[in-house]
């Protein structure tokens, strides 16, 4: 399975086309539009996602409910665009227009800059347009889909947040994958603590008042994953690498572990090795999941635990000096629509990207051209890998 996004930030639509995915799999609209509502949730999020009501139009590899095999491709319209017509406008449009909401102050942390340096631009727009964070509507659609394959095999995905800001949040021991989706699905501030709540809230508000944002550490965690996904033989084929890149790539994500993650270099090997177990009812398990799922590269049958961290939001109501492109003289940063903190909705992301890059590696290692097929694949590997 594979895909690609396109769409810039102001532009008409953002769409996706998605190849690979099995014949015959349940998919709506409804479905990816859930998805797509939980990405513009939670506290702290501010005016974009009041205009935006992102719905998703399945113009193609989807008839009657079921995917037919060919490539599906999604599409999201965005309803702010009329205000962007000429700004946006892909022909040619007159010399007075070209200048409008031209853009030569980049922002810090931004694409702005680099992207101009990279691209030659004289108008910094044309970097931050395709940079911007709405591209990750499309990574969500594209993970909706991906979810709805994995459900199909017994596979759940969830996510949660485990540090907001410079707050750490108590969670709960041996919280199953269900409970996890259930509790932060009820918080707004997507955490399964809910004494910590109406602190987070605050917190928000105080860093909101002060005109600054916040960052934090999420945490995806994935059960029910087949052992031997992934492989040793090849860099580029070991699982947790490929979900490490997968998150690295989402907007203002700087770093990956997995299980026990950094706190393991400063532990003994003896705190660190699951020890492998075995029983008839269950067959090969481990007594801890400090690897977090994978060993060698390769899924090893526990829960997947990722947890990745998200910089606070570039874009400050109290802007950072910058230097302007044309005159090179210093200025304070402009400021764009921003949020004290995007994390809740990071978090639907985050959880979107690992699923991808799960249902594609399954869909390369198991026989797929329709949904039987991959179902009966992944039950006789299950049985095998109990039975070894």
């Amino acid at each position: 399975m594979r895909y690609l996004t396109a769409g810039e930030s102001h532009g008409p639509r953002l769409t996706a086309i998605i190849e690979g995915v099995p014949a015959g799999l349940p998919l709506t609209a409804d479905y990816i539009n859930a998805e797509l509502k939980r990405r513009q949730g939670g506290y702290g999020r501010g005016a974009r996602m009041k205009i935006e009501s992102d719905q998703v139009e399945i113009t193609s590899g989807v008839r009657h409910g079921l995917t037919m095999g060919g490539p599906i491709t999604l599409h999201v319209t965005n309803l702010d665009h009329q205000k962007w017509l000429d700004i946006m406008n892909a022909a040619d449009v007159e010399e007075k227009k070209k200048g409008l909401r031209k853009i030569t102050k980049p922002r810090p942390g931004h694409a702005d800059l680099v992207g101009g340096i990279k691209y030659r631009f004289s108008d910094l727009r044309n970097s931050l347009e395709r940079s911007s964070a709405r591209e990750t509507t499309m990574r969500v659609a594209v993970g909706a889909v991906a979810k709805r394959l994995l459900e199909e095999i017994g596979v759940e995905v969830a996510s949660h947040i485990v540090t907001f800001g410079g707050i750490d949040i108590d969670v709960p021991e041996n919280l199953t994958v269900s409970q996890i989706k259930e509790r932060a699905g009820r918080s707004e501030v997507s955490i399964v603590n809910p004494e910590k709540e109406q602190d987070i809230k605050a917190y928000i508000d105080q860093i909101k008042k002060d005109g600054d944002t916040i960052g934090g550490i999420i945490e995806t965690i994935v059960g029910g994953v087949p052992a031997g996904l992934g492989s040793f033989v090849h860099w580029d084929r070991k699982l947790d690498a490929k979900i490490a890149q997968g998150v690295v790539s989402i907007n203002a994500f700087k770093g990956v572990e997995f299980g026990v993650g950094f706190e393991a270099g400063r532990l003994k090997g003896s705190q660190v090795m699951d020890e492998i177990l075995w029983s008839e009812a269950d067959g090969f398990t481990r007594r801890t999941n400090n690897l977090g799922g994978f060993e060698g590269g390769m899924t090893n049958g526990e829960p997947i635990v990722v947890r990745g961290v998200m910089k606070p939001i570039p874009t400050l109501y109290k802007p950072l000096m910058s230097v302007d492109i044309v005159s090179h003289e210093p200025y304070k940063a402009t400021v764009e629509r921003s949020d004290p903190t995007a994390l809740p909705a990071a978090a639907v992301v985050m959880e979107s990207v690992v699923a991808t890059v799960l249902a594609a590696e399954v869909l390369e290692k198991f026989s797929s051209d329709n949904l039987e097929e991959l179902q009966a694949a992944v039950a006789q590997h299950r049985a095998y890998a109990k039975g070894f």
